[in-house]
């Protein structure tokens, strides 16, 4: 993981609830444009400390919520209002390696029902697909689209997804 001062990612305005969540205000350049991060950097006393990610929420607009690893309560993130938020060089999409991680992972919508889990990805041409096995016992395939996650709890296992109207029906 290296550090790369020319990449601000956005500034920590405010610690979002009591578990350690921190609002990122987003620059520009990054709003509707999210990249995949495993870790950023903080901008501590004029210092890049790392820090890596457990949880990570684009809820719209200019604003981003992290949670960090070992990070789980206000007062451990208090302290990071202010810092400045950079990528970590060599952030890209998600590799191979990556996206297979995600693998029995539990996939729910935002209403909070269960999709079912991911029992196989799937590497088609242009396009990853989640091979989901339903709790009645369906497979059914849902693009791996950054558009349609909402958020990713790796510590649970599960990813919130907001699919098109009738993409669960056509399978």
């Amino acid at each position: 993981m290296a550090y790369n001062a020319n990449i601000l990612l956005g500034r920590i305005s405010k610690v979002h609830g009591y578990e350690g969540a921190v609002t990122v205000k987003l620059e520009k350049t990054f709003i509707e444009n999210i990249p995949y991060m495993e870790s950023v950097f903080l901008e501590i006393e004029g210092k890049p400390v790392p820090f890596f990610i457990d949880e990570s929420e684009y809820p719209g607009s200019d604003i981003l919520r992290l949670k960090f690893e070992g990070y789980g309560t206000f007062e451990k993130v208090n302290e990071f209002t202010g810092c400045r938020v950079f990528l970590t060089t060599g952030e890209k999409e998600h590799t191979s390696a990556g996206v297979m991680s995600f693998q029995n992972y539990k996939v729910i919508l935002p209403d909070n029902n269960l999709v079912g889990t991911i029992s196989d990805i799937i590497e088609n041409p242009g396009q990853w697909l989640l091979n989901i096995s339903t709790p009645d016992k369906k497979e059914i395939l849902i693009p791996f689209h950054e558009d349609l996650i909402r958020s990713i709890d790796k510590r649970k296992k599960v990813i919130i997804m907001d699919l098109p109207e009738g993409l669960l029906e056509i399978n």
